[in-house]
């Protein structure tokens, strides 16, 4: 019998038990993110969103400035769409108080983005996430790539490019769109529906997907539209909007609050709010009062008392539910690889059967 846990286990417990105290105890109907309104017209550098309070507790920055995310399940790791996020946040701090050491960070950011890009056989240019993570009952293996990534990645160099005039982000801007017309099989992110499509930030993940980082991907590829007039890239954008109004209500909980990916559980505030802000944004963009009647739903400001304790009950109920199912305590970084290990096998067994066949 042991006399101790296994310190991976232990570790795992201990975040756990940090994570459910936090969501217990600073579970509040706000956060710090606004609209942005000078951001859309061509020529722009303002983003869609802004703060000046948002936390990067996850993040260490390298010595060059770039930050690495920390997660308990792939340790430190460079992950393209925050960097882009980084560098936009910085964007808009220069924008605001005229800081040149904010203009240097973001654009150290976008050299970083720059460099990381992969331009593929087929034409698109793709930033992969070069880290193993578990999302639910998907396992999502190392590189893997993200509507939401690439959705970041395209608005910072969009705003980069209107900077600094550099033609080489223009020619990696002229490929980044091509994984929004290949599905999931083809090596893309698009999930084709009835009417529209979706593009998807963590493939194989069930339907409907993770709705901010849909709608990140649409931002982005408004942005992309707006800077090269290509008809296709403008297309991509529409199908999106019709693809995000069709699934709309899979999203909606009782006209008050949104669900986080396929009604896994209620959004948390920060999540809620990115929803709500963003589909505020994407509703002036394109028009369309069917965004803007749930944007404006979703406010947290028209949530009486009542409302705001079903939320709160609902979001732990739903939140450790999700954690029960999946067994999220037992994750950690052994596991992770365990799981690797196997996929792996299989590919190799797979493919032996098939050369013997």
């Amino acid at each position: 019998m042991r006399d101790h846990l296994d310190p991976s286990i232990s570790e795992a417990l201990r975040l756990a038990l940090s994570a459910l105290r936090k969501e217990i105890l600073d579970f509040e109907f706000r956060y710090p993110l606004d609209v942005d309104l000078e951001a859309g017209p061509l020529e722009s550098l303002h983003y869609y969103l802004y703060s000046e309070k948002l936390s990067w507790s996850v993040m260490v920055s390298d010595s060059s400035g770039v930050p690495r995310v920390r997660h308990r399940l792939y340790g430190e790791a460079y992950a393209p769409g925050y960097i882009a996020w980084w560098g936009l946040v910085h964007l808009g701090h220069f924008l605001r108080h005229g800081d040149e050491g904010s203009r240097e960070t973001f654009l150290r950011q976008v050299d970083w983005l720059e460099k990381s890009a992969t331009v593929r056989p087929d034409g698109a240019v793709v930033w992969s996430n070069p880290f193993h993570l578990v999302e639910g009952a998907t396992l999502l293996c190392a590189p893997w790539l993200s509507a939401e990534t690439q959705g970041w990645v395209i608005s910072a160099l969009v705003r980069a490019h209107r900077l600094t005039k550099r033609s080489a982000l223009l020619e990696l801007l002229g490929g980044s769109s091509r994984i929004f017309e290949l599905t999931l099989k083809e090596g893309g992110v698009r999930i084709p529906l009835t009417r529209g499509a979706l593009y998807t930030e963590k493939p194989g993940t069930p339907v409907p997907v993770i709705l901010d980082g849909f709608q990140t991907a649409l931002l982005g590829l408004y942005d992309l539209g707006m800077e090269t007039k290509d008809p296709r890239v403008e297309e991509l954008f529409r199908e999106g909007i019709d693809g995000l109004k069709l699934m709309l209500p899979q999203w909606n909980y009782r006209g008050k609050w949104s669900w986080y990916g396929a009604r896994a559980y209620l959004c948390p505030p920060a999540y809620h709010k990115l929803n709500c802000l963003q589909m505020m944004t994407l509703a002036r963009l394109s028009l369309d009062e069917t965004l803007a009647h749930y944007a404006q739903r979703w406010r947290m400001e028209r949530l009486s008392w009542a409302d705001r304790a079903e939320i709160y009950i609902a979001f732990l109920l739903t939140k450790n539910s999700h954690r029960i199912k999946h067994r999220t305590w037992r994750q950690n970084r052994r596991m992770v690889q365990e799981m690797i290990s196997q996929v792996l096998r299989e590919k190799s067994e797979n493919g032996q059967r098939g050369n013997a066949a």
